[in-house]
């Protein structure tokens, strides 16, 4: 299970996808500005899948080292 993020981060992350977000739509910036959706999302809804894949990787890992 992942645990839940703080209302802190949640705040900051909608904050950044948002910024990002509208510099994507008035054509500031590259093109990659439209990833600021995720973090947008990631906020709104208090998951991410970034931090839910680093975690995966991080049980993965500490998993290989107890059966060494």
């Amino acid at each position: 299970m992942t645990r839940p993020m703080s209302r802190a981060s949640r705040i900051r992350r909608a904050a950044a996808g948002l910024t990002l977000t509208v510099l994507a739509v008035w054509g500031i910036g590259t093109p990659c500005t439209w990833i600021g959706i995720v973090p947008l999302m990631a906020g709104l809804i208090g998951w991410c899948p970034f931090q839910a894949l680093r975690d995966m990787l991080a049980k993965k890992r500490n998993a290989g080292r107890m059966e060494a």
